[in-house]
């Protein structure tokens, strides 16, 4: 019988897990979760790989290895995200296969600090792709204005991109612009269109946060009852409703001439991937934007706990393409009521990306720490011991 993950499938969408670390990889972890559960992606980010080297001893072969000591701590980052990025990406090879390409990518971000940086990313998105040495591999790239030359040019060069911390349709828009661009350029140089694909990660939990902080704000001082009503109407439903708007819009741009011409060529869709799914509006249950952005053509990426509580108890039914005119009513609402929901985004973004940037530092950090550390430490022991009771549970499970 089908759990709740694989039926997703049979509704178009993909899962794909926001979680990378050694031990899911040689616990055997992994692998279950693609043969079994129906997992299809995997993607990453600084704060993960935080967590994953400084509670876990699977890094210990390295960080203790006479040659890596006195190594620079990002280089030693790179080596140890590299190796777990190859070993899962060999991991979804089969999938990946036969999927003609289609699934099983594992995403690994450029620095964040690298964002405003569009020679940068270009720079380090080119390094990164050279040292994984994978096909099924995705450079993750924040979709800000400065990144989308790169992003342009990394898929002319036959390079896959994963477009992240997309807030608003304005920005998927330019994002898959970008990709129609960087696949013509392929194409001219006379590249295979069905050996590359991109992703744009349209992030959700982020944006509910930031929109109801500012309607709590607005209502402490509005003196009209309807006003007060609209206000509270859209708490916790702006980033579904700007979801399924800007999912409107991916079907219009790829039903057009310009990407009939480029699927004629093998082209794959730039898919959507529902991201920052996790909840934390205590009105809404656990597995609500899983629910709420069910549909044809779309990946959503979960964490851990938001993966298991959705194989537990999450209902498939087919909502994206449901709830249209009144997701169009929320966003011309926003409007109507006066919240500026462009500077918003923007700011989401901004902070997004500083967050990034302080995880990415810490991430340095603790690989440094990490190599001259000890796991006769008690504090170091503890964690270990935690983390193997954690993929113990999740394989009884």
């Amino acid at each position: 019988m089908k759990n709740a993950l694989q039926v997703l499938q049979d509704h178009g969408q993909c899962v794909w897990l926001e979680d990378l670390s050694r031990g899911l990889v040689i616990s055997g972890e992994l692998k279950h979760l693609i043969e079994e559960v129906g997992l299809r992606g995997l993607t990453s980010n600084p704060a993960t790989f935080e967590r994953a080297i400084a509670g876990s001893p699977d890094y210990r072969d390295w960080l203790e290895a006479p040659e890596t000591q006195g190594i620079e701590a990002k280089t030693l980052y790179e080596r140890l995200a590299v190796r777990d990025v190859q070993e899962a990406a060999d991991l979804f090879d089969p999938l990946y296969r036969e999927s003609m390409r289609r699934d099983g990518y594992v995403s690994l971000e450029v620095s964040p600090e690298l964002a405003h940086s569009s020679q940068g990313t270009l720079d380090e998105a080119r390094h990164l792709w050279g040292l994984v040495a994978r096909p099924n591999l995705m450079i993750k790239i924040p979709g800000t204005p400065e990144a989308l030359p790169a992003i342009q040019e990394l898929v002319s060069e036959g390079i896959n991109v994963n477009v992240t911390l997309l807030f608003s349709q304005e920005a998927y828009e330019s994002a898959a612009l970008a990709y129609f661009t960087g696949l013509e350029r392929f194409s001219l140089k006379g590249g295979d269109l069905s050996t590359i694909t991109s992703v744009a990660s349209f992030f959700l939990n982020r944006m509910d946060t930031a929109v109801d902080k500012l309607i709590l704000d607005r209502l402490k001082t509005s003196r009209f009852p309807k006003e007060q009503a609209a206000l509270r109407s859209l708490m916790g439903n702006v980033a579904i409703a700007s979801a399924k708007s800007t999912y409107q819009r991916q079907l219009e741009l790829f039903s057009g001439d310009r990407w009939q011409a480029l699927s004629h060529q093998g082209a794959h869709t730039q898919r959507l991937v529902w991201a920052g799914t996790s909840t934390s509006n205590p009105n809404h249950s656990d597995v609500y934007y899983v629910e709420q952005l069910i549909g044809p053509n779309t990946v959503v990426a979960l964490l851990p706990l938001t993966l298991e509580s959705f194989r537990d108890h999450g209902h498939v039914h087919t909502t994206l393409l449901e709830g249209i005119e009144e997701a169009r009513h929320t966003m011309e609402l926003i409007e109507q009521v006066g919240i500026p929901i462009k500077e918003l985004t923007e700011k989401v973004l901004a902070d997004s990306l500083k967050e990034l940037a302080a995880a990415f530092v810490n991430l340095l950090k603790t690989t440094n720490r990490s190599s001259k550390a000890s796991t006769s430490d008690p504090v170091t022991f503890l964690r270990i011991k935690l983390f193997k009771e954690f993929y113990k549970g999740r394989q009884r499970g």
